[in-house]
């Protein structure tokens, strides 16, 4: 992710490592928090399949995506 991510943004995972019980590839869900460290950044996410899992970026790897009141209608 190259744009620093913000809360309330909509991601799509990408890739997790080092997590015993992974969400799932191509998940979605909602940034509730950033917690920057030396070099890496813990995000809080509400997956939307219900779980709720920090991602370790890097090594952890999201999309952004437009959240449905983003996406314009006709």
């Amino acid at each position: 992710m190259t744009t620093p991510l913000k809360s309330g943004d909509r991601v799509r995972l990408i890739s997790m490592t080092d997590d015993p019980v992974p969400i799932p590839i191509g998940a979605t869900g909602t940034v509730t928090g950033l917690y920057p460290q030396s070099g890496w950044t813990q995000v809080d996410v509400e997956w939307d399949n219900g779980r709720s899992l920090m991602l370790s970026i890097p090594p952890d790897v999201v999309e952004r995506i437009e959240s449905p009141k983003d996406v314009p209608t006709c």
